[in-house]
């Protein structure tokens, strides 16, 4: 929902017709904080995962008039500091960025994991955007994660990266 009330996005569960977004979003603008653009066999071996989720949901982020898809987000498990908790990532494309669309698709997809946290899933949500990669960490704030401090990582694996440890404690309401 936007600061007025209105939806302006949905999640919809990712399908096997939806190999094209991720085509659409393996461009060097969209992969720049991620490390490039992935190679044919990487981004089907990603459609897959994304379709064989073990725990958690990728999702089709679509305009709530009209239907038309602007991007992706998702959940899934991670270990993180010695527990299991969820993590999100999400793109929106580039005709639909600067909308305040990937804060309301986020905002959105912390109440669907609020809901499996209350059916025994984990209590927290992570995302960690690179460090200063500025809309992704605003995204985080609009959103309504908490700023944990940055942590390293390696993404891909082998590229050592900074990056910023946001979180929802999923047990709290939604403000």
């Amino acid at each position: 929902m936007d600061l007025d009330g209105v939806e302006q996005v949905r999640l919809v569960p990712w399908a096997e017709a939806d190999f094209w977004l991720l085509r659409r979003t393996n461009s060097p603008e969209m992969t720049e904080h991620l490390g490039g653009p992935e190679t044919e066999e990487q981004l089907v071996a990603r459609h897959r995962r994304y379709l064989e989720l073990p725990a958690g949901c990728m999702y089709r982020v679509t305009l709530a008039e009209g239907g038309e898809t602007v991007g992706a987000i998702g959940y899934w498990e991670c270990v993180w500091q010695g527990a299991t908790v969820w993590e999100t990532g999400w793109g929106i494309l580039p005709g639909f960025q600067g909308r305040g669309l990937a804060a309301q698709a986020a905002r959105a997809l912390v109440e669907v994991v609020r809901r499996e946290a209350g059916r025994g899933g984990h209590p927290e949500l992570h995302a960690f955007p690179k460090a200063d990669h500025a809309a992704s960490n605003g995204v985080c704030r609009k959103a309504g994660f908490t700023l944990r401090g940055q942590a390293g990582f390696e993404y891909p694996k082998g590229n050592p990266i900074r990056s910023n440890d946001w979180y929802v404690d999923l047990r709290t309401a939604a403000a």
